[in-house]
């Protein structure tokens, strides 16, 4: 994993002009070695690309922050749970019910 150390900030940024001139093959091969660079225009940050890899760490990273945040809040307003059984009754349903439903949790 490449971490991304605010010293290497000046080291990461890539002038447009590049692409431009057809160098995009070289920024594309620094970005999987490196795992960032900031593309800038006019000395002003327009994007930052990252690695594939990079991306997937940082979006799980954020969504185990968001997921911590809520189970904190949760925890602090002492929510009340409802338990399974519950749920099944109070719609009438049966474990047979659901067996041929599919469901996708990440």
């Amino acid at each position: 994993m490449n971490t991304f150390i605010t010293a290497n900030v000046l080291d990461s940024i890539v002038p447009i002009n590049r692409f431009y001139n057809g160098d995009a093959n070289s920024v594309f091969a620094d970005v999987k070695k490196y795992g960032i660079r900031i593309v800038v225009k006019d000395n002003v940050p327009e994007c930052i690309l990252l690695s594939p890899e990079n991306y997937k760490r940082i979006m799980e990273e954020y969504e185990n922050a968001t997921l911590e945040v809520e189970a904190e809040k949760r925890f602090v307003q002492n929510v009340k749970y409802v338990e399974h059984d519950d749920v099944m009754k109070r719609f009438g349903l049966t474990d047979s019910d659901l067996d041929d439903v599919e469901v996708d949790l990440e």
